[in-house]
């Protein structure tokens, strides 16, 4: 009798749990960081698997900029519900007024910047000595530099010179008091590989993934949507066109793709067809510098 070989999707998927099984076993306050995009419900969705019949040990927490996709809110709070997890929200509204911040300016205002305030913030309230987060290594190249779990100081702030080595799968989570670790379970994943599994799995999305009307301005190339978060000028010309969202970011610095693609299959072939990365291609905010993403994880943006 032939033994079963697992493909490369339940390969994946198991290395995920067992990266979340060591979480539990080797930290006191994990967190999962929850955004209601789809590699965040990816996370979700390996979490529940990983710890059933019983309840995900830790809570989901979202870092809110208050300029997220409204479909994108109301998705996080039915699927947490739909999980039985517990969810925490902190804006980084409240974190502007507390710290006396200055709000970004300009067209595109993004507050993400301002969100690792938020987040350091968060960890020190509830005490979290790891967070969860859904950083896949094709994304972006800061990412591709980080370890399954990547340690931060005291000061939240990550030296990319100074990371742990990780051989034959063993994960290193001991820590000083005041450090804290980001556990990427997802990290050896590829955006075809979470869409293939969101297919085999039957996971829902937000509908903003697939294709849509929408009322958008065109932007040094880009699709944005319009919205009560960015300055339009007299230059701008609204248009409505069919699109959807590779990745769910801030209304301010996320664009969208223009699409017909109204089903997972669809996504699929679009997404196989492509040769660029989905922050490459939608993400306004990371064009800033070449090392804008490496710069802002530096100072403790996950």
């Amino acid at each position: 009798m032939t033994g079963y070989r697992l493909d490369y999707l339940e390969q994946l998927e198991t290395e995920s749990i067992h990266i979340f099984r060591e979480i539990a076993a080797q930290f006191e306050r994990p967190a999962l960081l929850f955004s209601g995009g789809k590699d965040s419900i990816t996370l979700v969705h390996l979490a529940v698997k990983a710890f059933a019949p019983g309840k995900i040990p830790f809570p989901l927490v979202h870092v809110d900029t208050g300029h997220n996709f409204p479909e994108a809110l109301a998705f996080r709070d039915l699927f947490s519900a739909k999980v039985n997890a517990s969810l925490i929200v902190r804006k980084v509204e409240d974190t502007i007024k507390q710290k006396n911040l200055t709000e970004p300016k300009g067209k595109f205002a993004s507050r993400n910047w301002l969100q690792t305030y938020t987040l350091l913030d968060t960890i020190e309230e509830f005490k979290f000595d790891a967070c969860i987060g859904g950083g896949r290594r094709d994304e972006e190249k800061a990412r591709a530099k980080e370890r399954i779990f990547s340690v931060r100081d005291e000061f939240g702030q990550w030296n990319p010179k100074l990371q742990r080595p990780e051989i034959w799968n063993i994960y290193n989570g001991r820590i000083h008091k005041g450090e804290n670790v980001r556990v990427f379970p997802i990290s050896n994943w590829t955006e075809l590989d979470i869409w293939n599994y969101i297919r085999k799995e039957k996971i829902d999305l937000p509908s903003i993934y697939f294709s849509h009307e929408r009322d958008v301005i065109e932007h040094e190339g880009q699709l944005v949507a319009v919205s009560g978060f960015i300055n339009m000028d007299e230059n701008d010309i609204v248009s409505k066109r069919k699109v959807r969202y590779r990745t769910v970011g801030d209304m301010t610095c996320t664009a969208a793709v223009e699409s017909n693609a109204s089903s997972l299959d669809e996504v699929i072939n679009e997404i196989i067809a492509t040769r660029i990365s989905e922050r490459g291609e939608t993400r306004i905010d990371d064009k800033v510098t070449e090392a804008a993403m490496e710069d802002r994880k530096k100072n403790g943006y996950f």
